[in-house]
């Protein structure tokens, strides 16, 4: 019975046959024959299909991509420098006196790591920007389908009305005649 329902859903609101239905219109067609609501938070429905690893990459992402760790890194990088060229270098217990290799050779690193992580999380933005169409454009259809739904309603009603209204006219009409007729007696 609800294959068939489906069905007849999708011929009279989309034109089409249930089976060449795309999964967004099926869902649509589905809350509508169950009548439920439809709209769902893309970012609630993107945090729930995430891995452990989208989301320390999205947290990685959010870190490395602020400028409270910019300027901390900033300050880590001048400290370096100061510490390896003026306080320890005073000494000779320089570890990484410049031109700083080794301080290169760990930045070099941090990029390595860092690109592919940003690009998993970019990745991941791009994913939920698509759900996120697709679940605007299943409320879309679903509001036009309504909003098709509710004309057909009125139209129905108008239709019926106008039905009852030129019945009624009939009947008067025909009464008119019959009174206006010769040797016609007025009926109460």
């Amino acid at each position: 019975m609800a294959n068939r329902d489906m069905q007849d859903l999708a011929v009279r609101l989309l034109g089409k046959d249930a089976l060449a239905l795309d999964p967004e219109e099926r869902n649509v067609l589905a809350s509508i024959r169950n009548h439920s609501p439809l709209s769902r938070d893309a970012a609630d429905v993107a945090d729930a299909q995430a891995s452990i690893g989208e989301r320390l990459a999205d947290k990685v992402a959010a870190v490395g991509g602020s400028w409270g760790f910019i300027i901390v890194f900033g300050l880590v990088l001048l400290g370096w420098m100061v510490l390896n060229t003026d306080v320890l270098g005073h000494w000779g217990l320089a570890f990484d006196a410049y031109p700083y290799i080794f301080l290169n050779l760990m930045l070099s690193m941090l990029a390595a790591i860092q690109a592919p992580i940003i690009m998993m999380s970019q990745n991941r933005q791009a994913a939920k920007d698509r759900l996120s169409a697709s679940l605007d454009y299943e409320v879309n259809l679903r509001s036009e389908l309504e909003v098709l739904r509710l004309h057909d309603k009125l139209d129905q009603a108008v239709s019926a009305r106008l039905e009852a209204v030129l019945q009624g006219q009939s009947r008067i009409v025909g009464m008119l005649e019959r009174s206006a007729s010769p040797g016609a007696t007025p009926s109460s």
